[in-house]
């Protein structure tokens, strides 16, 4: 890979780190609480955006993975492990579940994939609440907290979670330069003549799949540890799901960097409407995706080659009229 491949890569990660510190220098509760929303979004968009923007394969099962990473995370850190040692655990857990699912699911196309990937999140919902003596069912379970002030533990979370992201996102670039990001738009494309051109189109979608699980495991250890207490309903709640597919859809699967755009758009707008207009947030929100969604289907990526679009043609008439 070239110098200037790596570019783009190398900046976005000094820009989050640097970010991340300042936040956690200089930000009250709120704005670290904020960030570290930001990059679990910006974790679950990237990973989705791996199965979903380059492979082509609409994806409900984000909430399963993070779910699974939550509770696999969890139950190591109650047993003494460390919180980076649990999140690794975590990530190779749930790419290793993914990669095996994956060789019962990928066959399916469209929206029969689409529906047994929502599946896999309630069979996980369901075998998390039923696993009382591991997971505590229903009640929940309950994480020790780490010594040190509340403070203290913001910023550790905040700056775990960040790692999470910029891993993800690195993850994100190198795929889409390699051999398998190519393979995965061909399969986007059309998945019958990629196979016909000689892609493994089993192996690619199976890696596609696993990677991604991996880094939404990553970050439900990290939240499970940030908050404290997880229970099946909020760590596989649907709308884990149906998040990261928005966010994608805001900032664009055409560029690797778009889920992340589209992350920092979906939290700035929901904190906003949450804020000022609580009773009609689902609502509001629903309609301004739709919006874009009709008008702009390429998300921002594509609001900008508008614009882009039409200040060439202005340019070109200008010039042409003083010639």
């Amino acid at each position: 890979m070239t110098k200037s491949k790596l570019l783009g890569p190398a900046g976005l990660v000094v820009a989050l780190a640097f970010a991340a510190v300042g936040i956690a220098l200089d930000g009250g509760p709120y704005w670290i609480r904020l960030a570290t929303t930001f990059a679990m979004y910006g974790t679950l968009a990237l990973s989705w955006n791996i199965i979903g923007g380059m492979a082509g394969y609409p994806s409900f099962a984000s909430a399963a993975f993070f779910g699974l990473g939550a509770y696999t995370g969890g139950i190591l850190v109650t047993h003494g492990w460390p919180l980076a040692a649990a999140v690794l655990g975590a990530a190779v857990t749930t790419g290793a579940v993914a990669a095996l699912l994956g060789l019962l699911v990928l066959h399916l196309r469209g929206h029969y994939f689409a529906i047994a990937s929502l599946m896999i999140t309630e069979a996980f919902r369901e075998i998390s609440n039923n696993a009382g003596d591991l997971t505590g069912g229903g009640m929940g379970l309950t994480l020790p907290m780490p010594a040190g002030d509340a403070l203290s533990h913001a910023r550790l979370f905040l700056f775990a979670m960040t790692l999470c992201c910029v891993g993800a996102a690195i993850a994100c670039a190198l795929i889409s330069r390699a051999r398998l990001g190519v393979a995965l738009r061909c399969i986007a494309q059309n998945e019958a003549a990629a196979l016909t051109i000689g892609i493994d189109v089993r192996r690619a979608k199976n890696l596609a799949f696993a990677y991604s699980s991996c880094f939404a495991g990553a970050a439900g250890a990290v939240y499970a540890a940030w908050v404290g207490y997880i229970d099946p309903n909020d760590v596989f709640d649907v709308m884990l799901a149906v998040k990261p597919l928005v966010m994608v859809l805001l900032g664009g699967a055409a560029v690797w960097v778009g889920p992340l755009v589209g992350a920092l758009v979906f939290i700035a707008f929901e904190e906003l409407v949450w804020r000022n207009m609580l009773h009609f947030h689902s609502g509001l929100l629903g309609l301004f995706i739709a919006l874009l969604v009709i008008y702009f289907p390429g998300g921002l990526a594509g609001v900008s080659g508008w614009f882009g679009a039409r200040w060439r043609r202005l340019g070109l008439t200008s010039s042409r009229s003083t010639a």
